[in-house]
């Protein structure tokens, strides 16, 4: 692989898991207000970042034992992805 087209995939898999770590923060924050708030904008924001987040954070919580009305879900998301986009960006750099 040409070092330009490594470099590409590396930013492209920096920058997905960087949108989506701000994709699950966001949501996170927002679960927190959404109960009490009857802005229809604001519902409509969080319902796109349920749609965007949760393929990934359902598996998740299937997998993890009960932890009562704490969703650590996300925590654990971060963490995967974050160790996915280690791997693939050393195998990318080590194939270059």
């Amino acid at each position: 692989m040409t070092d330009l087209l490594v470099l590409f995939l590396v930013r492209l898999i920096q920058g997905l898991a960087t949108a989506f770590f701000w994709l699950l923060l966001i949501r996170v924050i927002m679960s927190w207000f959404i109960q009490g708030n009857y802005n229809r904008t604001f519902h409509d924001i969080y319902r796109v970042l349920v749609q965007l987040t949760e393929p990934v954070l359902a598996p998740i919580r299937r997998v993890m034992p009960a932890t009562g009305p704490l969703d650590l879900s996300p925590l654990v998301a971060i963490l995967l992805v974050q160790l996915v986009e280690w791997i693939l960006v050393r195998l990318l750099r080590l194939l270059a």
